[in-house]
């Protein structure tokens, strides 16, 4: 097997087991941290407000990782976020309101190291021809992460309306551990110029950079044309992800009209999150050359279409106070329908899979010599906008978060498939070129 494509998968099992833990956490944070607040009345802290360091810090750290992966390289960029991460995990052993939020400001930073660093080498793994199916392949390995931590999570909590003191205790300390196994695989990857002996079989031409030079060549390459458009798809994906990975499952934890089940439903919504990611993971990774050649945009636009279903599902089934604790009150489905409250969650999975990994062969591919500064903007941005949606997502209800979605998933798409439809035209220009002078010679 080519090695590249090996280092792609050993990148996925590293990251699957690393965000095993993590994802599971951000699912069920907010739902804990009422529980700890029971047991704990000293306990202030505050399980959106976490998530908005978390991506605060992201955002403002993604200036400076293009600077520093030109000293330390991707591989131990990745390592080093990846501790950050495991730190946060060991943190709700021992909860403490300001360890809470300096753990926090901890992973924001880090987390910016390690999807620059994972962007960095998986285009270094790839070429134009094989970065749609190497894209395809990480995503789906790393959205099998919502499999195990949130089956766990479904039948650990499983009757449950109070998480006590211990559940808490041995649903921590196992994330802790599947998130130590993920640093191992880490620590296997070859660093990028091993992959091949060839440097000019490498697909990705090396840029060599100084820091200040990294850092300048990102904020060019943020004002390019393309990446403000991008930027408005790279919104609407954070606040996506900030619904669907904080917000929409405690939304389901807290409708007490749902039964008993409530509760455990919180982990189920994570499982079928993930096969709606992994679904459309797999698919396109094996339909990455049909997607190299009709292009990008008509699978952004079936994952929007996807996600409006859901929208329009989840705005009939969950009530408008949901977000904000435990409620009695109902939607237009009288009692909610659990089936369609994990359909949602399936829905929300597959229409994220379809941007992001559209977004990730665009960003490997097309910005493929500035893959370390487009990745960090992608990053940067997406962090913005998932930052700004769990400060709102306090103090606004169900209703209006889910319009905010629409609105910007309607901008998202249409800025996503201008610049599809734009390097499709300087494509067809550059052969049309070509054949103009080979028929002249």
């Amino acid at each position: 097997m080519d090695q590249r494509l090996v280092s792609v998968i050993i990148l996925g099992f590293g990251f699957m087991l690393l965000f095993t833990a993590f994802q599971t956490m951000g699912n069920i944070e907010q739902t804990v941290i009422n529980s700890i607040k029971t047991d704990e009345p000293t306990f202030k802290g505050d399980g959106y407000t976490s998530l908005a360091v978390i991506y605060a810090m992201l955002s403002i750290s993604n200036w400076l990782t293009p600077s520093v992966l030109t000293k330390i390289g991707p591989k131990i960029a990745m390592l080093l976020g990846a501790f950050t991460y495991c730190f946060f995990i060991i943190t709700f052993l021992w909860p403490k309101t300001w360890l809470l939020y300096v753990a926090s400001a901890v992973l924001g930073t880090g987390a910016a190291f390690i999807w620059t660093g994972q962007g960095m080498y998986l285009s270094k793994c790839s070429d134009e021809s094989t970065i749609s199916r190497n894209s395809g392949i990480f995503w789906a390995m790393l959205q099998m992460s919502m499999f195990f931590g949130n089956l766990l999570v479904f039948f650990l909590f499983q009757g449950k309306t109070h998480i006590d003191s211990e559940t808490r205790t041995l649903v921590f300390s196992i994330l802790a551990g599947v998130a130590v196994i993920g640093i191992v695989f880490l620590c296997t990857l070859r660093k990028p110029h091993q992959l091949t002996t060839d440097s000019s079989d490498d697909g990705i031409p090396e840029v060599q950079q100084t820091p200040r030079q990294a850092f300048i060549s990102a904020v060019r390459l943020f004002l390019t044309k393309r990446m403000l458009l991008l930027s408005v798809a790279f919104i609407y994906t954070g606040l996506a992800l900030s619904f669907f990975s904080g917000v929409y499952g405690a939304s389901i934890g807290f409708t007490n009209a749902i039964g008993e089940s409530a509760k455990q439903l919180v982990g189920l919504n994570g499982v079928f999150l993930g096969v709606g990611e992994v679904l459309g993971g797999v698919s396109f990774g094996l339909l990455g050359k049909q997607t190299a050649k009709w292009g990008r945009d008509p699978i952004v636009i079936a994952g929007f279409i996807i996600h409006i279903i859901s929208f329009l599902l989840i705005f009939m089934n969950i009530p408008d106070v949901a977000p904000f604790g435990d409620t009695n009150e109902v939607a237009f489905f009288k009692p909610p329908n659990a089936a369609v409250a994990i359909l949602c969650s399936f829905l929300l999975g597959l229409g994220d899979a379809c941007f992001n990994t559209q977004i990730y062969s665009m960003l490997g591919g097309v910005f493929a010599k500035n893959s370390a500064e487009a990745f960090s903007i992608f990053k940067f941005t997406q962090s913005v906008a998932t930052a700004i949606s769990f400060v709102y997502s306090s103090h606004l209800g169900l209703r209006i978060q889910l319009g905010i979605l629409l609105a910007s998933g309607i901008l998202g798409t249409a800025c996503f498939c201008l610049v599809e439809w734009s390097i499709k035209r300087s494509r067809t220009m550059i052969v049309n070129e070509c054949e103009t002078i080979d028929s002249k010679n």
